[in-house]
């Protein structure tokens, strides 16, 4: 791909990403083009829509979750919370353009239709999509927490509710 057409890519979906995270109302790929000082044209070249951008904002941040989780050398608990602390720093840097990554339909539906934007997120823990909803970890700190805090609170959510779901299938399998 030529520098150009790349730096333009990069600069729409970090355009979108601003704009997400501000915006109040539905932002129009124009609105995008503009902000990302491209014409509405050279948009429309690299994204058929505002949700396809979305996607590839989503992608990318994904991406660089997965890039840290390969990179660590730690396993069990010590490598659960790099990752977790990793993702709450992803959350605060990407802010509510991250929250925006939420979609109504459910996470294994679109797992299930092999949506590109949830690929490098399909090695990861169903439960850890519950319970770090990156608006979870927004009100965390916007209520006082800091970040290794709403990190720490996180993990801990997931540890109880993996040892739970173990204790409750012994119980089951008797």
């Amino acid at each position: 791909m030529r520098s150009d057409t790349e730096r333009n890519r990069r600069h729409l979906i970090k355009a979108a990403a601003l704009l997400f995270e501000n915006s109040p109302t539905p932002v129009s790929l124009a609105e995008i083009a503009r902000h990302a000082e491209v014409s509405t044209a050279t948009a429309y070249r690299h994204f058929s829509s505002v949700e396809e951008i979305l996607h590839a904002f989503r992608a990318q941040v994904g991406s660089e979750l997965r890039d840290f989780s390969a990179r660590q050398t730690t396993r069990g608990m010590a490598r659960l919370e790099a990752v977790s602390r990793c993702w709450v720093s992803l959350v605060l840097e990407h802010g509510g353009a991250v929250a925006q990554m939420r979609s109504h339909r459910g996470y294994l539906e679109r797992l299930r239709e092999a949506s590109n934007y949830l690929t490098p997120q399909a090695e990861a823990l169903y439960p850890w999509n519950a319970l770090f909803d990156p608006r979870d970890i927004l009100d965390l700190i916007k209520s006082g927490r800091t970040e290794e805090e709403a990190a720490t609170r996180l993990v801990a959510a997931l540890r109880g509710a993996l040892i739970s779901w173990s204790t409750a299938d012994q119980e089951r399998n008797g």
